[in-house]
């Protein structure tokens, strides 16, 4: 049975496995812990204590990066904060409020608009205490399956219509920065050029990857031709980029491997085929929202081909995932890592979230069942690290992968034979 502890939201914190204590990473998460929310400075015993908790969790997260299979997971909370995103919530009010942005203290609070409150009772959508937009749109799919409704399919491509304005317009405004991800692409990027390539996968249907790694020139692989129109094959996946000097061939330093897992905002459907677009119709959008429990949607192209690139990553023996910014809501992702840490020994799974401690030590109605799981598997041995702390806080602990040279791998193994 977890503990409640003080409210650490956002502050930087570790669980380590086997372990129930939460170890601060910064002081405003030592002084909470220990139940002195107001800020003071630490003394030297103090001081020394949360050194040891920083130099601990870099050699973990050092080592992990260093294995031969590294994936890194985002949610939609790595799109939140500074990098100004929409979030699930902000989406539902877009979609389906008369006044989204109205205070608690206005009339207009959270009513719906007339035609979304029609077309809710047409396809018996009752998640109104705790909205996803994601489930309702797939209760609209799954209605018009068996009925021939206007009216929804015209709302239905409304909502689609606001989804990729939000999630495609914020990523040019002046605040909006995303420097946290090229921070994350230029850290993990650099491996070894002879270990697979570094697998970025993501539920959001935003650019910021394909910003930030156009920001700082390095390649893609998505899934996409190299070709003026560029199509979705999945065979491009297995497809890299080598520099070719006499008779020498040597692949390209710092490509990565990019999975939308539900669509994007660039994507459009023709035909039987995707195709990468700027502004594609909202009634050929590829975006992906599966319902709690429902799986259908995820066993359509691209997304089965994507899909089954996450399950084979999970699978690899050596394997580091690292999740971000994920609240474990989707069933068809939560399910396989739940069973890949389970049947697959050589996995370490790192967990970022800013509410980790909260959906750990203090769970809601709203938080996902998957987080008491993941504790009980972390508390009996599993390789599960827990980091409680904002994605740009995360990405800021982040070693720096390099090269060792033979004096570090020297020192390294003193050091560790001296423990």
């Amino acid at each position: 049975m977890t503990k409640k502890i003080q409210n650490i939201d956002g502050k930087l914190a570790y669980l380590k496995p086997r372990s129930n204590k939460w170890d601060s990473l910064c002081e405003d998460s030592f002084l909470a812990l220990i139940s002195e929310p107001k800020a003071r400075p630490l003394n030297e015993e103090e001081k020394s204590k949360l050194e040891q908790n920083k130099q601990h969790i870099n050699d973990v997260l050092l080592k992990s990066l260093q294995l031969p299979n590294l994936s890194f997971f985002a949610g939609s909370g790595t799109s939140l904060a500074e990098v100004n995103g929409p979030s699930m919530w902000d989406l539902w009010q877009k979609s389906m409020l008369k006044s989204p942005n109205a205070d608690k203290a206005e009339d207009d609070f959270g009513k719906l608009t007339t035609e979304a409150s029609a077309i809710l009772e047409k396809v018996k959508y009752t998640e109104l205490e705790h909205p996803n937009i994601e489930h309702f749109l797939s209760q609209c799919d799954a209605y018009l399956l068996f009925n021939e409704d206007k009216e929804v399919d015209s709302f239905l491509n409304q909502v689609k219509k606001t989804i990729l304005h939000e999630c495609s317009s914020f990523i040019d405004i002046e605040q909006s920065d995303i420097s946290c991800y090229q921070s994350l692409l230029q850290k993990l990027a650099r491996r070894r050029v002879r270990d697979p390539r570094l697998k970025v996968f993501t539920t959001n249907y935003d650019m910021c990857f394909e910003t930030a790694a156009s920001d700082l020139g390095m390649m893609i692989v998505d899934g996409l031709s190299y070709t003026r129109k560029r199509k979705f094959d999945g065979k491009y996946f297995n497809y890299d980029v080598v520099r070719r000097e006499s008779d020498n061939h040597e692949f390209v330093e710092g490509i990565i491997q990019l999975y939308k897992l539900h669509g994007s905002v660039s994507w459009e459907r023709k035909g039987s085929s995707v195709y990468e677009t700027s502004a594609p119709s909202p009634e050929n959008a590829v975006l992906i929202y599966p319902a709690k429990g429902k799986y259908q949607q995820a066993f359509i192209q691209p997304h089965l081909e994507l899909l089954s690139r996450f399950l084979e990553s999970l699978r690899q023996p050596n394997s580091c995932l690292i999740i971000a910014g994920f609240g474990f809501n989707d069933d068809h992702l939560s399910e396989p890592i739940i069973s890949s840490i389970k049947s697959n020994p050589s996995l370490k799974i790192i967990i970022a979230d800013y509410k980790a401690a909260s959906n750990i030590n203090n769970p809601t109605k709203e938080t996902s069942p998957y987080w008491k799981e993941l504790s009980e598997l972390a508390s009996q041995g599993s390789d599960i690290h827990f980091i409680n702390g904002s994605f740009s806080e995360f990405v800021s602990i982040i070693p720096h992968l390099r090269a060792l040279t033979p004096a570090d791998q020297l020192a390294k193994a003193v050091k560790a034979a001296g423990r």
